[in-house]
């Protein structure tokens, strides 16, 4: 029987050279849990294993249980906890090195990765993109394999459902909006493979939705400020902005607000 999302800690083929194991840790920000992407070309016997997620024993266990412990590769698209948290019970599993943007990751061999940077590995060529906005550190990864096979990897900076938080710091939003377009650049003819959430056979439309609702939100924040005043904090606008969205999630929507005010006051 063919597998379907959600399948918690079970490999699930999603296209000829990438599939995915998904970690059993869902709640309102991970969505149904944290993807770990298993890549690997038709016919190659190592994979390379993008996010290991959280630190959690029979999720690792899993992955070494669907790898048989054969992987050349680890990559990181963030630094949350719920893509790094597992890395060392898998480095000590496998010993496989760990490359990613922030040195604070890196294990064994693993160096820093750059933008730009192409790995050839697994019978993959795996492209290194900067997308920085959820997190400072956020890479994307641009998948090509054999055949034609094309697929976009965006971590947590496009999701398979629902939006992404941004950072509160001042520069997130342009960050985060420079690389939305450098995304819908790549996008045409590639899979979506998030790190949260399912993945779509056509990356374009949901990276142009996610376009689209920055600047509806944006002018939602624009409005809220012409209602409350200028100088109104975060909080009240999130109270304004995002009155339908349960409050739990307030202090996630607060950090991309305080990302959107810094983006709006900024250009006057």
């Amino acid at each position: 029987m063919t597998l379907t999302h959600p399948a918690y800690e079970q490999l699930r083929q999603v296209t000829p050279s990438a599939a995915v194991v998904l970690a059993d840790n869902p709640s309102g920000m991970t969505l149904q849990g944290t993807n770990t992407w298993l890549l690997r070309a038709p016919g190659a016997t190592e994979y390379v294993v993008v996010d290991p997620g959280p630190k959690d024993r029979a999720h690792t266990e899993a992955l070494v249980r669907e790898t048989g412990g054969e992987i050349a590769l680890i990559l990181i698209t963030h630094r949350h906890a719920d893509h790094t948290g597992g890395i060392d019970h898998l480095v000590k599993a496998t010993g496989t090195p760990v490359r990613a943007k922030d040195s604070e990751f890196l294990r064994g061999s693993g160096t820093a990765l750059t933008d730009g940077e192409v790995i050839e590995a697994a019978g993959l060529r795996i492209t290194v993109l900067a997308t920085p906005g959820h997190t400072e550190d956020s890479l994307s990864f641009l998948l090509d394999g054999p055949d034609g096979e094309r697929a976009l990897l965006t971590g947590d900076s496009v999701l398979g459902s629902g939006t992404t938080v941004l950072e509160s710091r001042d520069d997130a939003l342009a960050d985060y909006l420079d690389s939305l377009n450098r995304l819908v650049a790549e996008a045409p003819g590639r899979h979506l493979l998030p790190a949260h959430g399912p993945d779509h056979a056509d990356a374009e439309p949901v990276i142009r939705y996610y376009i689209a609702h920055r600047e509806e939100r944006l002018n939602q924040v624009r409005a809220a400020l012409e209602k409350l005043g200028p100088k109104a904090g975060s909080l009240r606008i999130v109270a304004e902005v995002y009155a339908d969205v349960d409050k739990r999630l307030w202090p996630a929507a607060q950090s991309s607000v305080k990302a959107q005010l810094a983006y709006i006051r900024s250009r006057g």
